[in-house]
């Protein structure tokens, strides 16, 4: 049975930080873009990132030692405050930069305590990873499809302060429901964090699949998805106006619900390969701002770009979730985060300087051709292609936590240069 009463406070906590920070990349592109340009939105979005992948890695530590759900608490607790802040920054004048860095510095460290959890717990409230990855992924859909439209319209209405204050109360909503939150801790048998930290690299570089897919994304970070938000942001509010990025967003949300139910009603058996093939579509956003579409046209790039995104989601992270141990989960996931994520603050800082130079059509029509060869890429490497879905996880926390890291998975014994499970 998926809905259990631990899922569903799982499901409204993540469904609401979702919609807030769904409303919270709007409100940054415009109210950061309007005071400081497409460089302001840069800097601030990299003094999120920056600080989160400084301390990530001891996130996926302290979530396997203490468990997850005291530290995705506390960081909920953080970022409520930190985004009140900011909102009455806004409604008191226009916030300086140094202050906006900041508020987006701390709620970047508090993201690094709570982002490992969010792989590790979904085994742990539900025992049917895929469905639950992709009940999750459409519901947030719907809050990605809300949140940029109520962005735009308070923005439009009253200005950012409104936006931020909301972001705050969905931070407080998501943890109160993970304060009533009941689910086992995952012994850890680590004796240090310096040998937690070895023990989930190894887990990390064990799986081929693994690897190479976050060496892909680092590429993707630099080249695709750091410039698209600065740049298109700028773009689209400069030519189409300030309403149309906020439909635009909506629109990313729109093809999310598509991606995410079809994710959850027909899973492939090569969920990695099956994830490459669609993320070709991914391109087709950076390509239309990048000849300057015509709003029907760009909203129709936006919803295949959601769409892709949420179904090559459901496969990366159901594939994690029921290939890796239980008990190294979390560490696992926060080298993943850290991989995927590391590039991200140098697409995002070079975009606005480097677009200053060569022009931004000129950067995203590079976004489209990185992401084209990346995907090639992802379809080329034997590990990836070959990673089949598990039928029936069927495994519990005590389970996993008896299984010593590398051994095998919790589903079935894994090639580790492969990435196939024995049949």
């Amino acid at each position: 049975m998926l809905w259990t009463a631990d899922f569903i406070r799982y499901f409204v906590a993540r469904t609401v930080s979702v919609f807030g920070d769904a409303m919270l990349t709007v409100a940054a592109a415009l109210a950061v873009g309007q005071f400081y340009g497409a460089t302001g939105v840069g800097v601030v979005l990299a003094a999120w990132m920056v600080p989160f992948l400084g301390v990530i890695l001891f996130g996926g530590v302290f979530a396997d030692r203490i468990g997850a759900r005291p530290l995705m608490l506390t960081a909920d607790i953080v970022r409520t405050v930190a985004q009140a802040v900011v909102a009455v920054a806004f409604f008191t004048g226009t916030p300086a930069l140094w202050l906006l860095v900041a508020c987006s510095a701390i709620s970047g460290m508090a993201a690094a305590m709570y982002q490992p959890g969010v792989n590790g717990i979904v085994p742990q409230v539900a025992t049917d990873p895929h469905r639950a990855n992709a009940t999750i992924r459409t519901a947030s859909a719907v809050a990605e499809l809300l949140g940029p439209a109520a962005a735009g319209i308070l923005f439009a209405l009253f200005g950012a302060g409104p936006v931020y204050a909301v972001d705050a109360a969905t931070f407080a909503i998501s943890a109160g429901c993970l304060m009533s939150l009941r689910i086992a801790k995952i012994k850890n048998t680590g004796t240090s964090p310096l040998r937690d930290l070895r023990d989930g690299w190894q887990e990390f570089r064990s799986r081929t699949w693994l690897w190479s897919v976050i060496g892909v994304w680092i590429v993707f970070g630099v080249f695709l998805f750091g410039p698209l938000i600065p740049l298109g942001s700028v773009l689209v509010s400069d030519e189409l106006g300030a309403p149309a990025y906020g439909w635009t967003q909506s629109a990313i949300g729109a093809g999310t619900i598509v991606g995410g139910l079809v994710a959850l009603r027909f899973p492939p058996r090569r969920p990695l390969a099956a994830g490459a093939v669609a993320m070709f579509g991914f391109v087709l956003l950076p390509l239309a701002i990048a000849l300057h579409a015509t709003l029907p046209m760009l909203l129709a790039a936006a919803a295949v770009n959601g769409s892709v995104w949420a179904f090559w989601s459901v496969q990366w992270q159901t594939s994690v979730q029921t290939q890796v141990p239980l008990n190294t989960l979390n560490r696992v996931t926060s080298y993943e985060v850290l991989g995927s994520n590391g590039s991200l603050p140098i697409g995002q800082a070079l975009a606005g300087p480097v677009a200053g130079v060569a022009g931004p059509e000129r950067v995203l029509g590079v976004s489209v051709v990185v992401g084209v060869l990346g995907c090639v890429t992802l379809l080329l490497i034997p590990a990836v292609r070959g990673l089949r879905r598990v039928e029936s996880p069927g495994y519990s926390p005590g389970d996993a936590a008896a299984v010593p890291p590398g051994d095998q998975s919790p589903a079935g014994r894994v090639h580790r240069d492969s990435g196939r499970r024995d049949d």
